[in-house]
Formats: C-alpha cells, sequence, structure tokens
C-alpha cells in the first residue's frame, strides 16, 4: 500500500452520510425542492444499503382508518415507560402516511382489499411486498441531477469548529483515495450499533443477527468525538426472535395472532406485560425458571395462514422459511421457537442517538441526524425513517435557502446562518479544514504503513463482544449488569481502545475493519456511561440494574451524554412537554 494515496477534495451544499432509508429519501426531498448540490458518501451501495436492504413485508408506522397521529404517539410513549420526545413521535407521525404515498408512487407494492383499501396488519401496520423497497428507493435518488453518490466510500471525521460543522473526511474502499468533502450543512444517517455484544450465534454464522452487521455506530462515534450530545444510549434494544435465523416475530404475532408460551404451554405474556422490553423479559425469566424453550404458539393455525407466513417472510428473512421446508416443521404443525438477541444502540425501536431539536438539528450548528442514528423518536421504523429525512431535509433547505418552512414555521435567512455560523474569517476555517483533514488522512497513512501489530481487528472485536457481554449485561447474564460489572467494563475497554490504536492494515478494505472496530469502542464507551447514570430499572432487560431493581420517578428524565475535553459527562434532562423544542445549551 502506498503512503501517499490520492486526496480528492469535493465541495458541495449538503454532504448526506449514510445511504440508507432516511439518507436517501432526504435526498430525494432536497433534489425535488432545491437546485442545492447534495453528495451521499455510502460505505456500501445506496441499492442494497441499511436496515432495508434485504425488504420488509410490512409498513410498521402508518395511521390506519379511525386513528391519528397522536395516537400513535401514546402508543410509543407508553411502550418506552414516557422517555420519549414528544414533539420527534408527533412531527414523525404526521409524515407517515404522506411518505407512505410518495414510495407507492415510486413503485411499492402495496396489498389492497376488495375495495381498494390497504390491508392493515394491527392497528399501526399495512401489509406490503417489499422486497425491493430499497433499490425502488435508490432508483430514485440516482436518477436526480443536483446528487452525487459516492458508494463504498467510508467517513471516520467530522469537520466541526466552534460548534457548527463545515464537512467530513473519509475514506475509499476500492481506490487509494481519502475524500475531504467540504459542506454547508450535513445530515448524518448512518444508522445504529451493531457487534457491540456478542451474538446469538458464534463463528461463521456471527453475521445471522437482528440488526445489520455492517452498522457499526460510526455516526454516532463521529458525533461523540465532535462533541454532540447523546440521548438514551441506556435504553437499549433487544429484539424478541425466531430461534436461530434470527427472523422477526412480530409478523406471526400479529399476522395469525400468536401468543408466547412455555414449554409447558402456559401463556406467559399477560404475566410480565406486553411492551416491548416485557415481551423479550418474561423470554429470560421463563427460561431462568426452568420452563424453557420458550415459543410462538402456532401449531394449529389453518393451512392459509401458514401458506401466508411462509411467503412473508421470503420478503425479508428467507432463511426462517426456508428452515419450516428443510426441517419439514411447518408452522402450522410446530410452535415457533424464539430467544432474544444481543443488545443492540438504534434510534429506530428505543430512543437512543443524537439529541436533537424538532426540526432534527443537533447541538452543532448545521448537522443533523435522521432515521436510527437520531434519538428521542423510538417505534419509528422505515416510515419513521423516512419522516425524518424529509424533515431534516425541510430544515436544511431553511437554513440554506430561508424560504422553506419548518415544523415550528419558522424561516432561516442565510444571511443570519453564515453570520451564526461563522466565528472567523473563512481564511481560517480553511485553514482548520486543512488541517484537521490532514490530520485525519495522516492516521491513514498510519495504519497503512509497513508497521505490524500484534492483534487483529477481528481478535479485539471478539474481545470486546467478551467484555460487553460478561459486564455490561448481555446473554450470558440475562441481559443483566450491576455497578462493579460497569466499572470493570469501562476499564476493560479502555484497555481495548488502546490496543486498536495499534492496528496495521494492508489494505484499504483492512482500514475499514480497523474504523469500524474503533467506532464500536468508542460507542460502548458511552452505552456504559448512560447505563451507570440511570440509576434504576425502567426497561426490564433493556436496562435490568440489579443495584437498583426498581423504577425510580428521580429519573424519569432524560440521560444525555457529551464529551468535554476527552471526558465524557452525564446530563439529566426533564422531559420536553412542549410541541416544538431548540436548544439552549
Amino acid at each position: 500500500m502506498s503512503k501517499d494515496f490520492e486526496v480528492r477534495r469535493i465541495t458541495t451544499d449538503v454532504l448526506i452520510i449514510g445511504g440508507g432509508t432516511a439518507g436517501c429519501y432526504a435526498a430525494l426531498t432536497l433534489s425535488r425542492d432545491t437546485e442545492l448540490s447534495i453528495v451521499i458518501a455510502e460505505k456500501a451501495h445506496i441499492k442494497r444499503s441499511g436496515c432495508l436492504a434485504a425488504g420488509v413485508n410490512a409498513i410498521n408506522a402508518y395511521i390506519t382508518k379511525g386513528h391519528v397521529p397522536q395516537d400513535y404517539v401514546d402508543y410509543a410513549k407508553k411502550d418506552a415507560a414516557g422517555i420519549v420526545r414528544e414533539d420527534l413521535l408527533l412531527t414523525a407521525a404526521e409524515h407517515f402516511n404522506e411518505v407512505t404515498a410518495d414510495m407507492e408512487q415510486l413503485g411499492l407494492v402495496i396489498l389492497k382489499d376488495e375495495n381498494g383499501e390497504y390491508v392493515t396488519r394491527g392497528n399501526r401496520n399495512i401489509k406490503i411486498n417489499g422486497e425491493n423497497f430499497k433499490p425502488i428507493l435508490a432508483k430514485a435518488v440516482q436518477a436526480q441531477e443536483n446528487v452525487s453518490i459516492l458508494n463504498q466510500v467510508n467517513i471516520t471525521k467530522l469537520l466541526t469548529k466552534g460548534g457548527a460543522v463545515y464537512g467530513a473526511v473519509g475514506f475509499s474502499l476500492e481506490d487509494e483515495e481519502a475524500y475531504v468533502i467540504e459542506a454547508k450543512a450535513v445530515l448524518v444517517a448512518t444508522g445504529g450499533a451493531a457487534g457491540l455484544y456478542k451474538p446469538n450465534n458464534p463463528g461463521f454464522s456471527r453475521h445471522k443477527m437482528w440488526y445489520p452487521p455492517f452498522n457499526t455506530g460510526a455516526g454516532y462515534a463521529m458525533g461523540i468525538q465532535a462533541g454532540a450530545e447523546m440521548t438514551s444510549f441506556e435504553m437499549r434494544f433487544i429484539a424478541l426472535r425466531c430461534k436461530d435465523t434470527i427472523a422477526p416475530t412480530g409478523t406471526i404475532a400479529q399476522g395469525v395472532g400468536a401468543r408466547q408460551v412455555n414449554s409447558r404451554g402456559f401463556v406467559y405474556e399477560d404475566k410480565y406485560g406486553l411492551t416491548t422490553s416485557e415481551r423479550v423479559y418474561g423470554t429470560v425469566k421463563e427460561n431462568q425458571q426452568g420452563n424453557g424453550p420458550c415459543y410462538l404458539q402456532t401449531s394449529g393455525i389453518d393451512k392459509e395462514q401458514e401458506e401466508n407466513l411462509l411467503k412473508a417472510y421470503l420478503n425479508m428473512a428467507p432463511s426462517q422459511t426456508l428452515k419450516w421446508i428443510e426441517t419439514g416443521e411447518l408452522p402450522g404443525e410446530q410452535d415457533v421457537e424464539i430467544e432474544g438477541t444481543e443488545p443492540y444502540i438504534v434510534g429506530g425501536h428505543t430512543a437512543s442517538g443524537y439529541w436533537v431539536d424538532t426540526n432534527r438539528e443537533t447541538t452543532i450548528h448545521g448537522l443533523y441526524a435522521a432515521g436510527d442514528v437520531a434519538g428521542g423518536c423510538p417505534q419509528k421504523y422505515v416510515t419513521g425513517a423516512l419522516a425524518e429525512g424529509e424533515l431534516a431535509a425541510k430544515a436544511i433547505e431553511a437554513q440554506l435557502i430561508g424560504n422553506a418552512k419548518v415544523s415550528d414555521g419558522k424561516a432561516g435567512p442565510f444571511e443570519n446562518d453564515l453570520a451564526k455560523k461563522a466565528e472567523s474569517s473563512q481564511e481560517k476555517i480553511k485553514k482548520y479544514i486543512e488541517t484537521e483533514a490532514g490530520q485525519e488522512i495522516d492516521a491513514y497513512r498510519h495504519i497503512l504503513s509497513e508497521h505490524k501489530s500484534s492483534f487483529t481487528a477481528e481478535e479485539l472485536e471478539e474481545a470486546m463482544q467478551k467484555v460487553m457481554d460478561e459486564y455490561a449485561g448481555g446473554i450470558s447474564t440475562h441481559y443483566q449488569y450491576n455497578e462493579k460489572q460497569l466499572k470493570l467494563a469501562d476499564e476493560k475497554i479502555d484497555q481495548l481502545i488502546a490496543l486498536a490504536d495499534q492496528l496495521a492494515a494492508e489494505n484499504m478494505h483492512e482500514l475499514l475493519f480497523v474504523y469500524e472496530l474503533k467506532e464500536r469502542l468508542i460507542v460502548c464507551k458511552s452505552l456504559i456511561a448512560h447505563l451507570r447514570g440511570r440509576k434504576e430499572t425502567r426497561w426490564h432487560s433493556f436496562n435490568e440494574n440489579l443495584d437498583y431493581p426498581e423504577t425510580d420517578e428521580n429519573y424519569f428524565k432524560y440521560v444525555n451524554s457529551r464529551l468535554v475535553d476527552g471526558k465524557l459527562q452525564i446530563i439529566l434532562r426533564d422531559i420536553v412537554k412542549e410541541g416544538s423544542y431548540e436548544h439552549t445549551n
């Protein structure tokens, strides 16, 4: 590997980091409304990147007939025991149906009944044929003339100064190239974090997890290092999934009304509760008490229901359909065994992520967040990611152009924005960008130099997962932890961070692995700090603190954090009750 690889410099109006659901829809919104130049930087390829890569068989956040957006807010608020941002939930819910209709216009197949009405699945869901959801969205983005797409480009650092963002730095996975991208506004849409904990399946099958294994918390890590405020990392997400395949269970539970039963046939979901965390907690407790395995009770469903399940899983988790067929145990003949996954940090199902205002701007001016990486708005799913991409795009329009309306009805004149954003001359900003970008590129060169490392990124990743599993509430400890364990986890993650700084890479792809490990370790540090910060158990399994096993109303607050002078500071913020929230400190 040459130490002097090429440096490409790009200037654009808007940089979108991450070409998943939220990132693509933000680009589509901006390109339809404006002539702003837009760059999407995606470390994979936007056609099949992000959580929609394999498809999905339902729109899980939709305002069905007889319901209003506030109903969705109330549902999500109850599920999260009140630790949500109602302003974010409501503004997202108000756009669910609009973005769904737009996707149908673009070619998404939504199932309809004999009256031409969408086929519902429960109170908030509609059925779709969504195996091509992401390619449809990607095709629409690729057709826009003012959108440039950088596939196979991994962004590693935000360029921030004086509380404002000016661009980012990254590298190509295909060529010996680094990228310095200057932008007037930046949207982070990189998704959440998987792979922090030891997964359900070992070795060759370790990738068989619920959340995409390629989502490493990169957006979180960049924001943390830049000093952005984060929220609710301690509200981990643990998915209840089909055993071994880690396929979703909602399709079964809602599609055929299957209930959770233990090995003795006892319906235990009524005993523990029906919130997302309680469904996992009940399964864990039943196994601990010797009543496992646990199942979704599908035996006895009719042939039509059985066939519908087989087809439904082909849209998003074909391994489950294949398992039924290969074993010869179809769901009507055999209950489906279930288990919890390892914990994830993901703002699409829980409230973890960037602390944003109502318009999805982070605490760094000009830096926005949408989708799984944005905190405070749980249960957003696909339509929530689309909605937040649109909301962030509208706010960016207001910032850069000054005539677009945002959720609070205000316009943001570009002249005022420039005055606020630029605390020093453009010349000084240029010099700063050159210095910061140069340091990051030098770090690439160092990792790619001839020095040898005693460890590989893969070995350190396994060590990290072992630490988090055993000391920070992973599968092996039934998702439980105490203060002493968290202290040990923090110390051991620090040791791994030091070792990660010694890693070497022989090519650009190995360089990616090094940075993915570093990103995960940074997120681990913040997660541990948040778990220590909430001294109660508010969501069983999600945050099962054995030193504080009860709910404490003193912690009916957001647990937030910010990196200050190299140290994470925990900030307890009051619950937002206003319809619109702006950062004040």
